[in-house]
């Protein structure tokens, strides 16, 4: 977007996935893009606070957009108000996920499966709180189970029969296995049925088996909600975290927005008017309504609340973060 407008750009990748935007620049470079229009810094994970802070304070940056977590968000935001930056922030989510009481059970599992487990759980919309009415919960989580069980298949990405591939790193898989042994000693169920064998050339280190971790039951008239970290921070990995509800969809409204994050949610509803009413009033930049892949460039993409702020993505709103409105006005003109 910011090359479409007419911005030059400097992009620092992640350190842990730096190839991709190397790659794009190989290909600016092969259809002619002007040296200069696209630059490309690489960064140990030592070095790139201080790359942050040299962008965040340089006067010939004008816009600063960021893609990760809310923390280092946070971080950026305070640098760039010295500098009064332009500032587009794609920050971390904590999805909800709705089955209401009316939900096709076998329908919303599909769903389901797809938000929670596409790239092992690692992206931003990915489902996280799964908030399930009573009347649809048994069949449903049954569902569940029997989808990993028989869909899902730990591997390598380049093996065709692989259906779930590793974390990308072994520290991000450690992180998630602490969370899902944190809820062992509290949840009512934690249901973990898949495992990687180790061979000659991979290593279990990466991986981490789909696991559902079932948080019981929760009623309106409970003053709290769940406040295990697989239901209070956006868990990034293949972590199934599922609540009964036992309650009115408002009260699935109220317990879905309890929470700091605002990137995405999804509902799953028969009753289209009322889930439109359920989608209307939830906290989230983005709502899937009966769908999983919500995603698509010609539409706005971004978040509320401490999920971010401006829009990437869709002729109107992405490419707007990189412009300013200019006034000009011409008077005392003589055109005799």
């Amino acid at each position: 977007a910011a090359i479409a407008v007419g911005c030059t750009v400097v992009v620092k990748p992640s350190e842990e996935t730096p190839l991709t935007a190397l790659a794009l620049a190989r290909l600016a470079q092969d259809v002619g893009l002007p040296p200069g229009v696209l630059n490309i810094i690489t960064a140990s994970r030592q070095s790139t606070p201080t790359i942050g802070a040299a962008l965040c304070a340089s006067p010939i940056v004008r816009t600063l957009s960021f893609t990760g977590s809310t923390v280092v968000g946070k971080k950026l935001y305070a640098q760039c108000s010295n500098s009064v930056k332009k500032l587009g922030l794609e920050l971390g989510g904590n999805a909800p996920f709705l089955v209401l009481s009316d939900a096709d059970a076998e329908f919303a599992a599909d769903l389901a499966m797809t938000t929670k487990f596409r790239n092992a759980g690692q992206t931003c919309v990915c489902a996280d709180r799964f908030l399930v009415h009573d009347n649809v919960f048994d069949h449903f989580l049954m569902a569940i189970k029997d989808r990993i069980s028989t869909k899902l298949k730990l591997g390598r990405g380049l093996d065709p029969t692989t259906t779930l591939g590793p974390l990308i790193t072994a520290e991000a898989a450690e992180r998630i296995r602490d969370v899902i042994d944190e809820a062992r000693s509290t949840a009512e169920a934690v249901w973990s049925p898949l495992m990687i064998e180790k061979t000659s050339d991979l290593s279990p280190a990466n991986f981490v088996s789909p696991t559902i971790i079932n948080l019981g039951s929760w009623k309106s008239d409970s003053k709290s909600q769940p406040v295990l970290s697989c239901w209070t921070k956006e868990n990034f990995g293949p972590v199934f975290p599922i609540l009964r509800i036992h309650g009115s969809d408002d009260d699935m409204i109220a317990l879905a927005n309890n929470d700091p994050s605002g990137l995405a949610a999804y509902v799953v509803g028969t009753d289209l008017r009322n889930a439109w009413r359920v989608a209307e009033r939830l906290d989230a930049g983005l709502v899937g309504v009966n769908e999983a892949a919500i995603s698509t460039a010609n539409a706005p993409f971004g978040g509320v609340k401490q999920s971010g702020l401006g829009r990437e993505g869709g002729i109107q709103y992405g490419l707007h973060e990189y412009l300013e409105e200019k006034y000009i006005c011409f008077g005392n003109l003589n055109f005799s």
